[in-house]
């Protein structure tokens, strides 16, 4: 019996052209190798689009808020701002928040003083939900506010008039400065001072002469100075030019 020959199986190779044998029993499977251009090759793109996404910016519209500290008044916080319109604008847009009585600030509030763009990534900003449509209730009509034709009445619908004008001022400090001036007395006129020399007396509740009360005379009162709701607004519009509110006054002004 012959000697059995010994036989090496030859391994297989990669061809030089990307190609690879594959052994199937008689024949070689010739196969590609995977190149760059596979799955793999799109995830650089992926990534560019990502960062694109991450570094664009859309422009967003912030409320500018002021937190008031003890001391401060509607006209130094407008001027501190630059508030066009200054402290009656600055008041009409925080009225909800401050009340009847733009003199009275108490600390801590928290005012709108305007607004800023900022940019914001694109991918931060969220689309506001639709909202649903309201139900429309029926209107009724507002029952027409009446005050009674005393001191009393005249100035608390003076003071209604003033908030609508953004005009400060208190029911207590318009009725101390009344009684000094007038004690009441929607006729009082004076007579005797430098005013009435000059021939310009002082008229009405709170004793204003006609070219003061000509000047701040509050649109929808009477152009009468003697008219009582009409001479407290004039006057209250004149003390909160010129010394931040009727409230402040104390004397003669």
């Amino acid at each position: 019996m012959s000697a059995r020959g010994k036989h090496r199986r030859s391994k297989a190779r990669p061809f030089v052209r990307g190609f690879v044998a594959v052994g199937t029993g008689g024949a070689a499977l010739v196969l590609p190798i995977m190149g760059a251009t596979g799955a793999g090759a799109a995830q650089p793109a992926q990534v560019t689009q990502v960062a694109r996404e991450a570094q664009a910016t859309v422009p967003q519209v912030q409320l500018v808020t002021h937190k008031v500290a003890s001391g401060e008044t509607l006209s130094k916080i407008a001027k501190k701002h630059s508030v066009s319109g200054g402290w009656k604008k600055l008041y009409k847009a925080n009225s909800a928040v401050i009340g009847t009585d733009p003199a009275r600030l108490r600390p801590g509030l928290t005012l709108t003083v305007g607004t800023k763009t900022v940019q914001t990534p694109a991918n931060e900003v969220k689309a506001a939900p639709a909202a649903e449509p309201a139900a429309t209730p029926a209107a009724e009509p507002a029952a027409e506010k009446t005050y009674t034709n005393d001191l009393d009445g005249w100035i608390k619908e003076a003071l209604d008039i003033m908030a609508q004008n953004g005009i400060p001022g208190s029911y207590d400090g318009i009725h101390r400065n009344v009684m000094r001036e007038s004690s009441g007395n929607p006729q009082a006129t004076n007579n005797w001072d430098s005013n009435a020399v000059a021939g310009t007396p002082s008229k009405g509740l709170l004793q204003t002469i006609d070219p003061t009360f000509q000047a701040y005379h509050v649109p929808g009162t009477s152009m009468d100075p003697f008219d009582p709701v009409a001479n407290i607004a004039a006057a209250c519009n004149y003390a909160a030019d010129k010394y931040g509110s009727i409230d402040n006054v104390n004397g003669p002004y």
